[in-house]
């Protein structure tokens, strides 16, 4: 595309990798960078999860507490590791795993769904053919370059956010509850976040992993518009590489520049 540039020089700015996927349902317009690549999909994985679980549990269920051991408290559980002596909701799973990327809840998540493989089968009832659950946390988050475990596209993802919030898949009442998890993030403020005006809303959900990778995707809703659903991945070549969150701000800016 004509504005491909834009994002190569923001590549080589950041010695970085992005893909990108927007999609405006306002005017169906599309930007698009690498939106057929493939990237780990680390911690954004917990939205969808969330959406997975909607759609398999009634909203009633979601009140039925699920039970963990100490040993199932990885590192990064603020809100698990004080839950063991009580459980966690299911409610309280999805809250805490898409709000707080706590993984502990995440693996949770997992459970709900059958395992990465069952959450592969939920996803593919939302046409996605194209990800890859296969680990858990924490080696989910492994990013090897070429290793498609774990993996999907710009383009899937946001398409799956898209399905949760606007597709038959969920009633009504589910939809509310699945933006809600994502509204308010506490992980994404230097993200998608920092790259939109103050008076649009964004619903996001962020990951991290291995190789510099730095992920946002997010539900983006400017004032009286129908949301933009928007994926913005990137990664690096070294194993230890630091991610820069203002690679995905920037890119975000990008984005809403073409996009307006």
């Amino acid at each position: 595309a004509d504005y491909d540039s834009l994002f190569q020089e923001l590549e080589e700015k950041y010695d970085a990798t992005l893909g990108i996927y927007a999609l405006d349902t306002e005017t169906n317009k599309e930007i698009s960078y690498n939106a057929d690549e493939r990237f780990a999909y680390c911690s954004t994985y917990k939205a969808l999860a969330a959406g997975a679980i909607l759609e398999k549990y009634s909203i009633e269920e979601l009140d039925n507490v699920i039970y963990f051991e100490e040993e199932d408290v990885l590192s990064y559980a603020p809100v698990a590791k004080d839950k063991v002596d009580t459980g966690m909701t299911i409610r309280e799973i999805c809250d805490a795993a898409v709000r707080q990327s706590d993984n502990t809840a995440g693996n949770l998540q997992f459970t709900l769904l059958d395992g990465p493989n069952g959450f592969k089968q939920s996803l593919s009832k939302i046409g996605d053919t194209v990800s890859e659950p296969s680990r858990i946390e924490t080696e989910l988050n492994d990013a090897v370059p070429g290793d498609i475990r774990d993996t999907s596209t710009p383009k899937q993802l946001a398409f799956n956010l898209k399905e949760y919030v606007t597709g038959d898949i969920l009633s009504d009442d589910k939809k509310e509850i699945f933006i809600d998890w994502m509204s308010n993030n506490a992980t994404g403020d230097e993200l998608i976040r920092a790259g939109v005006p103050s008076d649009w809303i964004v619903a996001d959900k962020s990951g991290a992993g291995s190789y510099g990778t730095r992920n946002d995707i997010a539900i983006v809703t400017p004032p009286n518009k129908k949301p933009i659903f928007v994926a913005v991945l990137s990664k690096k070549a070294e194993q230890d590489a630091e991610y820069d969150n203002k690679l995905i701000a920037d890119a975000t800016k990008i984005i809403f520049d073409l996009i307006s």
